[in-house]
């Protein structure tokens, strides 16, 4: 990964921007859904899919991408919008979120949409996932990186159980 360069910033900064607008106008017409969340975590989504990441959105399922893992799954409107911009799909049905028979549901399924690397919903489960994925990646000595974001609820769920 390089070191971003003023210019680089501000142009994550600016798909950021767009990624939140697009989320506002999912969320609206779809008349439900989280928001905090998905917006407060564009900046990070932006970064991840427009520097961070290796991967191609030709080849979604490509053996030596890295791995975003979303655990918090409420939150998938920004992966799902960061997912188009990326061209993984059309930004077009990002209109389609949580209606019936849409592949954008309230939380991510894996095989509903490329770039999509686990189904989430049931809290913490995507920290073991990415723990599994990651383990793998080693056994098999492979050098793909496995990325998790989760929410601080579930970093403290997951500290409680162990207590």
């Amino acid at each position: 990964m390089s070191v971003l360069h003023e210019k680089e910033i501000k142009k994550i900064e600016e798909r950021a921007n767009t990624i939140r607008e697009t989320i506002i106008d999912m969320l609206l017409k779809a008349g439900s859904g989280h928001s905090a969340g998905p917006l407060g975590m564009a900046d990070i989504f932006a970064a991840f899919y427009f520097h961070i990441l290796n991967h191609n959105p030709k080849k979604p399922d490509w053996p030596e991408r890295d791995r975003l893992i979303l655990s918090n799954g409420h939150i998938c409107p920004v992966q799902y919008a960061a997912l188009a911009y990326a061209e993984y799909f059309p930004i077009e049905e990002l209109q389609t979120l949580r209606k019936l028979n849409s592949r954008l549901q309230g939380h991510p399924h894996r095989g509903a949409l490329p770039g999509i690397e686990t189904t989430s919903g049931p809290l913490g489960s995507g920290l073991s996932q990415a723990i599994g994925v990651a383990l793998g990646a080693q056994l098999d000595r492979k050098k793909y990186r496995v990325y998790c974001v989760a929410s601080e609820g579930k970093i403290r769920g997951v500290s409680l159980a162990r207590a």
